[in-house]
C-alpha cells in the first residue's frame, strides 16, 4: 500500500546518516533525500541542503548508502533537487539543467527510481512564452531520464511567494491546464508528478480531482497542508503576494480535505510514496520543534495507514 517518508530538508543540519537513522528510529519507510550540489548559494528557505552529493557517487560511497538503508530498513523515494531550469540567465539555467542530469544519473547509480524537481519558469514572461522555452529545454533532460530508466516528478509548487518571484513565480507546472500542455509536447510517460495538494488549495482549486485525472502521471506525493485566511484575503485579494493571505501548515492544520485526498489515492490503486513537506513557520524555532513538526505530522496521516 501507501509508504509513508518525508522530505530531508527539513533536517537539513544533519547528515546523510543521521536522516536515515532518525527515519528508521520514528516507523517511516522512506525519505525524499534533498541533492543540491555542494557548492550551492541558494539561500532560499529549504533549498540547497545536500544529503547526497551524486557529484561524489563512487562505488565506496554508493556501497556505503546502500548499507545505511538496508541496516535502517529504510529506501530512498526519490533524489529531490529544485532550482529553477527556465531562469533567464542562461549561465544559471545551463547550470541548474545540468545538475538535474547528474541527480538523474545519480539516482540511477543507486537504483532509486525517481527524481523530483521543478519545471522553471521566467515569472516575467507568460505562460505561452514559458512552454514555448520548455519545449527547447525540456526534451534533453527527459531523454537522460528515459536512458537512465527513471521518472521525473515535477511538484505543482508556483514558486510564487517572495517579491522576487513576481508576478508569475518560478515554476511553470502551477495547473492542469499546464500539465495537458507539459504532457503534450513531452508524452513520455517518463514526465510526471510531485503532487502536492497545499498549492491548490491557495489558488482556489480542488485538490482531489487531479489524483483522478492524471493517476497515470503520479510519480510522487507531498503531504504538506495550506492554510488560507480568508480575512487575510478579503483584505489583499487574490493578486497580492501569496504569503500575504496564506500559510503552509502540517498535515491536518490546514484546508487540504485529507479524508477525500487518501480515499482518491487508493481509489485509483496509488502505490507509491506519500512524503510529508514541512514548511510550516510554527515549528521553526528549534530542532526540538522540527522533529515534532514530523512526528505530528506522522501521527494525524497513520490514520489513512493500515
Amino acid at each position: 500500500m501507501l509508504q509513508l517518508g518525508f522530505n530531508s530538508a527539513i533536517l537539513a543540519d544533519f547528515g546523510f546518516e543521521h536522516v536515515v537513522q532518525f527515519a528508521s528510529n520514528h516507523g517511516f519507510s522512506c525519505v525524499e533525500m534533498m541533492c543540491w550540489p555542494s557548492d550551492n548559494a541558494d539561500s532560499r528557505r529549504y533549498a540547497g541542503v545536500t544529503h547526497i552529493n551524486v557529484l561524489d557517487l563512487t562505488p565506496a560511497r554508493v556501497s556505503q548508502i546502500r548499507h545505511t538503508l538496508k541496516e535502517a530498513n529504510v529506501f530512498i523515494s526519490a533524489l529531490g533537487y529544485y532550482p529553477n531550469p527556465l531562469d533567464p540567465d542562461p549561465n544559471r539555467s545551463e547550470y541548474f539543467i545540468e545538475h538535474i542530469k547528474e541527480v538523474i544519473r545519480g539516482a540511477a547509480k543507486l537504483d532509486i527510481p525517481v527524481v523530483t524537481t521543478f519545471i522553471g519558469r521566467d515569472p516575467s514572461k507568460s505562460i505561452k512564452d514559458n512552454l514555448a522555452r520548455f519545449a527547447d529545454v525540456w526534451p534533453a533532460i527527459v531523454k537522460v531520464a528515459e536512458e537512465n530508466n527513471i521518472k521525473i516528478a515535477i511538484e505543482n509548487c508556483p514558486m510564487f511567494f517572495t517579491d522576487d518571484e513576481w508576478p508569475g513565480g518560478k515554476n511553470l507546472a502551477i495547473s492542469p491546464a499546464v500539465w495537458d500542455r507539459m504532457f503534450e509536447i513531452i508524452p513520455s510517460p517518463t514526465l510526471g508528478l510531485n503532487y502536492d495538494p497545499s498549492h491548490m488549495i491557495w489558488q482556489m482549486m480542488d485538490e482531489t480531482y487531479p489524483i483522478y485525472n492524471y493517476k497515470s502521471r503520479l510519480h510522487h506525493v507531498h503531504l504538506k497542508d495550506a492554510k488560507v485566511y480568508k480575512n487575510k484575503l478579503d483584505r489583499v485579494g487574490i493578486m497580492a503576494n501569496p504569503l500575504e493571505y496564506h500559510s503552509p501548515k502540517l498535515p491536518g492544520l490546514g484546508d487540504v480535505n485529507w479524508r477525500a485526498f487518501f480515499a482518491a489515492l487508493t481509489d485509483v490503486r496509488y502505490r507509491g510514496p506519500v512524503v510529508i513537506e514541512v514548511e510550516d513557520k510554527a515549528y521553526e524555532g528549534s530542532i526540538k520543534d522540527v522533529q515534532s513538526a514530523i512526528l505530528t505530522s506522522r501521527n494525524y496521516v497513520r490514520q489513512f495507514f493500515g
